[in-house]
């Protein structure tokens, strides 16, 4: 008699397959509570031995710019906008470090993937 299609071992398939969408449905949970958590956070940096500071959210918002006194030169403006990029570029490296630490904690350090 010829077996109809079908996972060999009968039940055992569908079992693992459930089985793997409640670890994807527990994982994908845990990425939304740990986004959520990330966009809560505020990232600084400083730039110019801290004359110029940058703070952004973990929605990569600049949500705070400070600068020093002694940095605003009206005949120097290019210093004081290289120091500004420079601090935000920092400032966006931190959220990008902290998401990426978060995603590898999550992952176990599959690299974002899924083994199969």
């Amino acid at each position: 008699m010829a077996k109809r299609g079908g996972f060999p071992g009968g039940m055992g398939m569908p079992g693992n397959m459930n089985n793997l969408m409640k670890q994807a449905q527990k994982m994908q949970r845990q990425m939304e509570e740990n986004q959520k958590e990330l966009e809560e956070k505020e990232f600084t940096a400083a730039a110019g031995g801290g004359a110029v500071e940058v703070t952004i959210s973990g929605k990569r918002e600049v949500t705070k710019v400070k600068l020093s006194e002694d940095v605003v030169d009206p005949d120097d403006i290019e210093m004081l906008e290289d120091l500004i990029v420079a601090a935000t570029n920092e400032a966006l490296r931190k959220v990008e470090q902290e998401s990426s630490a978060v995603m590898s904690k999550l992952t176990g350090g599959l690299g974002g993937g899924f083994p199969f």
